[in-house]
This record gives C-alpha cells, structure tokens and sequence, in this order.
C-alpha cells in the first residue's frame, strides 16, 4: 500500500496547519486560562520526551532485548517519582533566579559563563544526533509510505515547517513571562496524537490480528522465538545504562528542562506531573508489544524500527497506516521544536551575549527575538547537515544512544547543584571536558564516518554496537572522577560558596548588608541605562518595583539591595546569568568595604525564615522556634526599642516603638536613620554616635505636647555577635515628668500660700490700722499739710494692699492644669481679646496695636491663661511705648514649635537688667507704676505650657531702641483620624 506524493505532502501540512492553530487559538485567549494552565495539559506537554522513540524506536529495541525499551520510560519515570528531592529543588532555583536552561543554572550555581558556554556546546553537539533521529524517521516513514518521494526533499521540508513553527510560537519574550502557552498547548495535543495512535494501532492488532488475549496467548505458546516471545535474556548492561540516562534525561536534555521548568504553571502541575507522566509513559508502552507481535505475525516488510507503520500497511487501512504516519510526524515535530528553542536559548545566552551585548539603547526585546529566530534556523539546518551526512546511515536507536550519552555527562553537575555544596567550576569543566572527550572518541567517532582516522589510529573498521554501554560506564565515571578530586583540591570561591549555599536543599543564604553606590530608584534606571539603553531600563527597574510591591521612588538601603537582585534575577532570565551579573555588577555596584567588613543581611534572613513556616523540622525547628519566641519578646516589649546596625541601618524597630514615633517598622526597618523625621534622626543618630550610653529627660515635643525621654544604648557586638551595632530603648518619662511638676507646683503653692498668709496677717492688720489713723486725721484737722499727709500715708497703705493682693493672685493663678486638660488655643484670638482688655483703659490711648498672627497658628494650652500672658506683656509695651507708638504682635510656625513676638518702640530695657526682669517683685518701672510681678507671672504660665521665653532689647540695634519679647511654644497638631491611618496603611 503507498499514496501518492502529493497526497501525502497535502497530509502532511494539513496535520502541521492545525497544530499551528492550535497554538495560535491559544495564543489569542480563545482556550480559557484554567484549561491552559491545567496541571493535565502541563502533564501532557511532557510528552515532548518520548518523541519518536515512543511511535518507532520503541519497537526495534523491544525485538532486539525484549522488554528492555521499558528502561527509556523506567528512567524518566522515576526521576518524576523522586520530583520532591530531584526536580523540586530545581524548579526553586529556576523560579527564584530565573534560570530558563541548563546552561543557565550551571552558571549561576558554578559562578562562570566558561561553565555555561561549556554545556551549551556539549548540548548542542550531543542534541544534533537527536535531531538527526527525528528527522530520519520523518524522512523514512514518509519513503514507505509514498516511495515516489525523494527523502531528501522530505527532510528539507520538514526541517523547515519546524523552524517556523519554533520563530512564531517559540520565540515570543514578553517583558514579564516566559512561558509560551501556545507551543505547550501544541506539545500536548501532539503527545495525545501519539497516545492515541498508538492504542488504536494496538487494539487493531490486538483484535484484528489475534483475535483477542486467548488467541495472543495461543499465539506466543506457539512461538518459540525469544525474539517473538520477548523472553530473551536481557543484558544488564544496556538495559540499565539506558534507564540511567533516562532518569538523567529528565533534567539534562534541554527539551525536558525547557518543559519541566520554564513552562511549568505552578509547583501544584509538578507534584501532578510525578505520576500523571509515568502514567503515560505506561500508556504509550503497553501497545509496543502488539506492535512487534503483530509485525511478525503480519510478516511486515519494513524494519521493527517502523512495524508501526508496516503492520498498518499489511492490514490494509489507509486511514490507519496514515494515522500512524501522522503520530510519527506529531512526536517528531514535537521534540524537535521544544529542543530547538531550548538550545536556541543557551546558545543566545552563552556563546553570542557574552560576544555581543547590545549597547545600540535600542529596543533589546526585538533584537533579542530576532537573533534567537536566526539561531532556531541556524541549529535546524546543522541538524539536516548532520542528518544528511551521518545520521542517515544509523539506527534510530543508535542515534537516540548517542545523544543520550553525551547528554548524560551533564548529570554529575547537575546533582552538584543541589547536592553538592563543595563542587567548583574547575571540577565541573575538567570533569566535563574528560568525559565528554571520552565520549567523542568511544562513541561518537566509530558510529559516524571517520574511517580513514580510525584505520590511521589503528581503530577497528567496524564499530561494536554491542559496548556501548561500556563507553557510557566509563566515561561518566571519569567525569565524576575528575570533577570530585579537582573541586577537593582546588577549593571553591567566596562567590562559588554563596551560590552553593543558595541552591543547596534546605540552606539559607544570608548575603553581606552592604551600601549600594545608588541610592534610589531613579539612580537605577540612570546606571543602568548605559548598557541597556533609557528606555529598557526604565521598563525593567518599574518591572522589578512592581514585583516586591515597592514605590516608584525608593531609596532605603535594605529594599534597594532587594531592588538590585531583582532587576538580576529579571535581566538572567533575558541575558543569561552570567551577563546579567556581569551588568550588574559593573553597573549597580556596591561601596568600597570598610576595614571591619561587612555585616550579614539580618532583615533578609529574617524574611527568608519567615517563609519556611513550619516546613523546618528537628533541630532547625527547635531554633526557629527559639528564635520567633526572642523576636517577639522584642516586638511586645513595653519599652521602645530599635536595633541598628554600624553602619546605621535599622535592623529592629518593635510595636512600643511604632505608637511612640507614629512611624511603622516596614517603613524604617531597612533604611538608615537619617530617613526618620528630622526630630527622631537628630535624636537618634546624635545619640548613636556620640559616646554616652545614657541620656535622661531629653525633652522633645511631638504633636504640639511635650515628652521627656530617657535613652539608653548598649553594643551588640562580641564573641557572639561580631558584626557591631547596638540597640536603643527610649522610655517615655512624660508621665513621670508631669506628676513630679505637679508635685512640685503643688508645693510651691503650699509654700507661697503660707508665706502669702503669713504676709498678709504680719502686715495687713498694721496696714489697716495705719490707713485707719489716717483715715481720722481728716475728721480732726483742717490743716492742709496734715491732710496732704493723711492722703499720701492712704496711698501708699493701698499700695500695699495691692501688693499683697497681687501676691496672693500670684500664688493662685499660677496653678498648674494637667496637660491632658488643655484645648487647641488660636493665638489671634487671644492677642485680640488681650488687646480688647487694654482699650478699655484710659491709658495709652493713642497706641497703635497690630496683631500679625495668622488665623491658623494653635498651640495646646488654657486659652484664660494665656490671655493674661498676653495682657500683661502687651500692658508692659504700652507703659513703655511713646505717644502714637506701635505695638505689633507677630507669630510664626517652626516645625513643631509656635514662634510669638511682641515688639514696641520703647526706649528698651538696659542690658543689666535683662537677666532679672522675670524675678518676682523686680521692676523696671517708675515708683506707684508696678509691682514687679507681672513678667514673673508671664514666666510661670509659659513654663507650665513647656513653653520659654527670651526678651531681645534693644530689638532696633540702630536706632537702639525697642524691645521684642518672644515666647516659644509647642505648636497643636491634630492627632490623625482612624480613617487617616486606615488610608496610610493602605498606602
């Protein structure tokens, strides 16, 4: 049975066509995200691995060693039931650093682009010969079918309709994904293609050819050939070398890596995947047998390599032969695009990045997209070369061995990565290099045509293919061989270790808290701009904001080391890690180290700890526990108290801490103190660097009220705790403070009290009698001397009862008020009720009083009280003011204080004199003019509202002349609304 050239041809691209619709519907959001992204499609997609091994191979190894073709799926199988300690780890290093090959995660985990450069080339040489055997059977099956149609031309065309397949469903680089949902879709119809092709074959032949299992059981006890029984001795060798490098398979071979990790949906599909594939693996192996049963049975003329196609063709069903035409096409498309797009990938990174990166500051995405469509085109065609040249004259088995071969001298690296912390990049590629030359000379050399070398080496004409094995056995143990003594002996790098430290299972990395010579955002995108142009580093810097939920503008030492890891992490998953980190690092530099060293980041271990949870166990449970337990005896403890590092960064900032400042952790911890408010930095960093270790009743005012805080400071720094430091408890004595003024105001009183008291019964009892005897002269006398007299002694004994009562006023007035009992005062309104206080005396009609507060200028105080401040300063002006004198009363806001200044144009006060002008009963004052107690009087108010007062005389120095009274008080602010903070923490 054959079809026709054209007809086949027309079959060919009518299958192509719809798996491009199939990605291209996807690709347009016609399939909804949930079936997209379902972990079955995902399952599925990593069918990809079986390729046309699964549709042709399979059969050819099962009639040479029985049931030994199992071990390609046994292999693979159980690296995905080992997922949780094999390709977990992997899919976290992966993910967190954004390593989308093979070649990508050894440069990251070696610390060197050689070893990315190295295994993109080892790759590519050993990924061909799988190419080729793709190839080979599209060509070859396609020849059966329609044997018009030249095989050449079947392989230039196919070759061709998968490097646009791979430009325009492969190549898509979004700024922030690089999954292609449209290409796994495909993949996965094509695995289904496979399965079901293959299980209908089966069933056909099954009931078609046998009639049913008893007739397939009468069948194999009449046979008696272990070739048609499949009970052959199996050799160990083989069988088991090959499952060796199929479990290796499932994280070197960059088709399987490119599917397991860089388009994995969620861990979720993974943990799925670790038995949904090795289901399907089954599957697609239960229908070899009765595909071999059958060609036999059928007497196929083909080969067992395409029984598939020759027992459908001895059947006589055109659609059926067709159909399994179409399965080999499918799986060979299929792991032929995926491969190629994954090397296209290493290549890009490895091997032309680090040649050329782009410095044309233009559009890095579509330069990008276009070379790795070149290089797609570039790998294809070096496989039809190769194809054209050698694989065509191997077996598909042959083919498949070698490729997996070669691939497998990248496992001993790969479970470095994860396993072994000690392994260096020297060991990697001299472990490599021995390996992979074991490899050329052993298997690849005698397979392909080198006839000539090998007679002049004196190597057999005629290759064994039974040994292959052997090859495959010792040049994987000289691999690990070599790598082992080498990175022992060599030792690894600073660098080498944290990376180890990174991807090792279970550890913890706790990188170094240094400075960064940027010191916001903005420097980012300016420093970065030079390599990647204004424009891409822009989209990049607001890209990695976005990721950690940063402002645009960020400039905290702690969150810009974040930042700059990001923007790392992002650029590796476009440049490769080694560009990525060679940018970076050039251009996002840290500050030169100062001769201690540097610290290690506690915030970041801090929040990396947090994310383990309860994963920790054992011992590591216990100290996690610990540690929670001592962080939140901090975090709860009643006192505030802030930890900072040397260098000045904040490390803790506990609850107490957050209500006494109004300032939360996440906004400071991580920045440095000179990013707290200008009060708390000065504080602070004022008593952080200076020697002292305490500091008692520091007076600061915080929302327009007065506190007093005693600061204490110990070192962190010992045997310990060598990285420096210290912490810092604030107590809050305002409290304290307030009831000791009470207390002391509140003697105070007693005191003026009794001696008020005293004064007044001591001399106003004589008072009252001498204003009495004077009262009588005027009844006894009628000489004008005498009653003169009378009425100057009436004068001055009024005088001294005016004294006493001012006295008496004095120790009643000056009262303290608890802080707690003042209201919001508008200093306008008070200077305005003051100076309508003064008008309704006769005196100094003729003064001019201006009153230059502005309407909003509050402080927190009794309004009554104030108002006699104001009175008696504004009453002294105006005593001292000339006829049409000005008075002016101006006010101000300075941060948190509230600046009042009375000015006159008097002739001043004398210098001598200023530093006595508060004390009780001192005046400056004409005698019968004032008693000396009003400034006194101005004094304690102010005091009590934790204000102080500075008199400036003259206040003109030219004309010399005037005086300016300033009161300094705390300014009022409102506390902020619930709804405020609300908004604030939404913010």
């Amino acid at each position: 049975m054959s079809f026709s050239a054209p007809g086949l041809l027309l079959a060919s691209l009518l299958y192509l066509m719809i798996l491009f619709g199939v990605a291209w519907v996807t690709e347009r959001g016609v399939f909804p995200q949930h079936w997209v992204r379902h972990p079955l499609i995902y399952t599925l997609s990593l069918g990809v691995y079986a390729g046309i091994w699964a549709v042709y191979a399979a059969v050819g190894v099962a009639a040479e060693s029985g049931f030994g073709f199992l071990a390609y799926y046994l292999g693979v199988s159980g690296a995905f039931l080992l997922a949780p300690v094999l390709l977990n780890p992997v899919m976290r290093i992966g993910r967190a650093y954004q390593l989308t090959s093979l070649a990508d995660l050894f440069a990251y985990r070696y610390r060197s682009q050689w070893a990315g450069t190295l295994v993109t080339f080892c790759s590519g040489a050993a990924i061909l010969s799988l190419l080729s055997m793709q190839i080979q059977a599209v060509s070859t099956s396609a020849s059966l079918l329609a044997p018009d149609t030249s095989r050449n031309l079947i392989s230039v065309m196919f070759s061709i309709t998968v490097v646009l397949f791979a430009m325009l469903f492969g190549t898509r680089r979004n700024q922030g994904s690089e999954t292609h949902q449209g290409l796994v879709m495909a993949i996965a119809f094509d695995s289904v293609v496979k399965l079901t092709a293959l299980l209908t074959l089966g069933g056909v032949i099954l009931f078609s050819v046998f009639g049913g299992m008893s007739g397939l059981e009468a069948w194999l006890e009449s046979q008696s050939s272990p070739a048609s029984t499949m009970t052959m001795n199996i050799d160990d060798g083989s069988w088991r070398a090959l499952m060796l490098m199929s479990f290796a398979g499932a994280l070197v071979l960059p088709h399987m890596y490119h599917m397991t990790f860089s388009e994995n949906p969620s861990p979720k599909a993974l943990a799925k995947a670790s038995w949904g594939l090795p289901l399907y693996l089954l599957l697609l192996g239960l229908p070899v047998p009765l595909i071999l049963w059958g060609g036999q049975e059928l007497a196929a003329t083909t080969g067992p390599n395409f029984y598939a196609i020759g027992t459908a063709q001895a059947l006589g069903s055109p659609a059926l032969t067709l159909l399994m035409y179409i399965a080999g096409l499918s799986a060979a498309s299929g792991l032929m695009i995926v491969s190629t797009l994954a090397l296209a990938g290493m290549v890009l990174n490895h091997v032309v990045l680090p040649l050329r990166t782009p410095k044309d500051h233009g559009d890095i995405y579509h330069w990008l997209k276009w070379i790795k469509r070149l290089l797609i085109a570039v790998i294809i065609f070096a496989a039809l070369l190769f194809h054209e040249t050698i694989g065509t004259n191997l077996d598909l088995s042959i083919l498949g061995i070698i490729s997996l071969s070669g691939m497998l001298q990248l496992l001993p690296g790969a479970l470095g990565v994860i396993y072994w912390p000690e392994g260096n990049r020297r060991g990697l590629i001299a472990g490599l290099v021995s390996g992979m030359a074991i490899w050329i000379v052993t298997l690849v050399l005698p397979f392909s045509h080198t006839a000539n070398l090998l007679e002049w080496l004196g190597a057999p004409l005629v290759p064994d293919y039974s040994n292959w094995h052997i090859f495959t056995f010792i040049s994987l143990t000289l691999n690990v061989s070599v790598f082992s003594v080498t990175s022992i002996l060599s030792g690894s790098t600073a660098e080498e270790a944290s990376a180890a430290q990174a991807c090792s299972l279970g550890a913890l990395s706790r990188p170094h808290r240094r400075e960064l010579v940027a010191t916001s955002s903005s420097d980012f995108v300016r420093q970065l701009a030079d390599p990647l142009g204004y424009g891409v580093a822009k989209r990049e810097v607001e890209r990695a904001l976005g990721q950690l939920k940063l402002p645009n503008m960020e400039y905290r030492p702690y969150q810009l080391r974040r930042l700059r890891d990001q923007v790392e992490i992002n650029l590796s998953g476009l440049l490769g890690p080694a560009v990525a980190r060679d940018l970076v690092k050039r251009h996002l530099g840290y500050k030169p180290m100062a001769s201690g060293g540097t610290a290690q980041d506690i915030r970041y271990v801090e929040r990396a700890l947090g994310d383990y949870q309860n994963q920790l166990t054992g011992l590591a449970g216990e100290l996690d526990n610990l540690r929670r337990h001592y962080r939140q005896t901090l975090q709860n403890l009643p006192i505030p108290a802030c930890s900072v590092g040397e260098d000045g960064e904040i490390l803790m900032w506990n609850h107490t801490m957050e209500q006494l400042t109004g300032i939360t952790a996440d906004d400071v911890v991580g920045a440095r103190l000179m990013a707290l408010p200008e009060h708390w930095h000065l504080l602070l960093d004022d008593f952080n660097c200076g020697e002292e270790l305490h500091r008692y009743k520091h007076r600061m005012d915080l929302n327009g009220k007065p506190h007093w805080l005693n600061l204490h400071k110990a070192a962190l720094s010992g045997p310990d705790h060598p990285e420096g430091g210290s912490i810092i408890l604030v107590e809050d004595q305002t409290e304290t403070r307030l009831l000791e003024d009470e207390l002391m105001h509140s003697e105070r009183l007693a005191s003026v009290g009794r001696l008020a008291a005293g004064v007044a019964h001591e001399i106003g009892n004589p008072v009252t009698g001498i204003s009495s005897l004077a009262q009588n002269l005027k009844l006894e006398t009628d000489d004008p001397e005498i009653l003169s007299t009378a009425e100057q002694i009436q004068q001055q004994t009024r005088r001294i009862s005016a004294i006493l009562q001012s006295l008496m006023n004095f120790a009643r007035t000056g009262n303290h008020s608890q802080a707690n009992r003042y209201e919001p005062v508008i200093i306008q309104r008070c200077v305005d009720e003051s100076i309508n206080l003064l008008s309704l005396s006769d005196r100094g009609l003729s003064i001019t009083y201006i009153n230059d507060c502005p309407g909003q200028l509050k402080v927190l105080g009794d309004e009554q009280r104030l108002v006699q401040v104001f009175v008696n300063l504004l009453a002294n002006a105006r005593d001292a003011s000339p006829e049409g004198g000005t008075i002016r009363v101006s006010g101000n806001r300075d941060g948190y204080s509230a600046i009042i200044e009375v000015t006159d144009e008097g002739s001043g006060i004398p210098r001598d004199q200023l530093d006595h002008i508060f004390e009780p009963f001192y005046t400056t004052k004409a005698p019968n003019k004032g008693t000396g107690l009003g400034l006194s009087l101005v004094y304690s108010i102010v005091e009590e509202h934790y204000g102080n007062i500075h008199v400036d005389s003259p206040a003109d120095p030219a004309t010399g002349l005037g005086t300016c009274v300033q009161l300094k008080l705390p300014a009022y602010e409102p506390e902020p609304s619930n709804a405020a903070i609300s908004q604030n923490e939404r913010l």
